[in-house]
C-alpha cells in the first residue's frame, strides 16, 4: 500500500473541509499549505484588480511565500493537492509548492473546489512544474462531497 499526503491551500475554509474529508476516508496523512503572509478578505476580492490575489494571478511567475514544509516528501508515493479555483487554475501560491519539492516518481493528484469553474489545465500546469512526476488531471468538487465519494474516486492510485 503507498504512503499517501493530502496537501491543501485553503482560503476560506472550503478547500479545507474537502482535504480533511479526502484524508480522513483513504487513511492520508493531511499538510496544509499556509501562505506566509495569510490573504485578508480584500487580498481576495477578485473584482479588485490591484487585490492582492489579482495581481498574483496575472503575474505567471509570482510564488507566494510559504510559512511551513512537509518535514519529509520522500516518504510519500502519492500525493492529492487541494485548492480552489482562482481564475481557471490553480492559485499561485500551489506552483510554489510544486516547485518546493522533488516529486520524481511520485503521483499527484490535483483536487479543486470552485463555485461553478472547472479544474482547467491545473494538472498540466502543475506537471510542468513537477519533472518526473505523474501528475493527473485531477477533479474539481462540491463543498459537500462525501467521503465515500473521495474514497471511491481516490481508491485507483493508492
Amino acid at each position: 500500500m503507498s504512503k499517501v499526503l493530502t496537501a491543501y491551500f485553503s482560503a476560506s475554509g472550503v478547500t479545507a473541509k474537502v482535504a480533511e474529508r479526502l484524508a480522513e476516508a483513504i487513511g492520508a496523512e493531511l499538510f496544509e499549505i499556509r501562505p506566509e503572509v495569510p490573504y485578508t478578505n480584500a487580498d481576495l476580492y477578485w473584482q479588485d484588480k490591484g487585490s492582492r490575489s489579482t495581481v498574483e494571478m496575472n503575474d505567471r511567475s509570482s510564488r507566494p511565500a510559504i510559512n511551513s514544509k512537509v518535514t519529509d516528501m520522500n516518504q510519500y508515493d502519492v500525493i492529492f493537492i487541494g485548492f480552489p479555483i482562482w481564475w481557471y487554475r490553480e492559485p499561485s501560491i500551489i506552483d510554489t509548492f510544486m516547485e518546493s519539492y522533488d516529486f520524481n516518481g511520485k503521483t499527484v493528484v490535483p483536487f479543486a473546489t470552485s463555485g461553478g469553474s472547472s479544474i482547467g489545465a491545473s494538472g498540466k500546469n502543475m506537471q510542468a512544474l513537477a519533472t518526473g512526476a505523474k501528475v493527473l488531471e485531477g477533479r474539481c468538487f462540491a463543498s459537500n462531497v462525501s467521503g465515500k465519494t473521495l474514497a471511491d474516486w481516490a481508491a485507483k492510485w493508492i
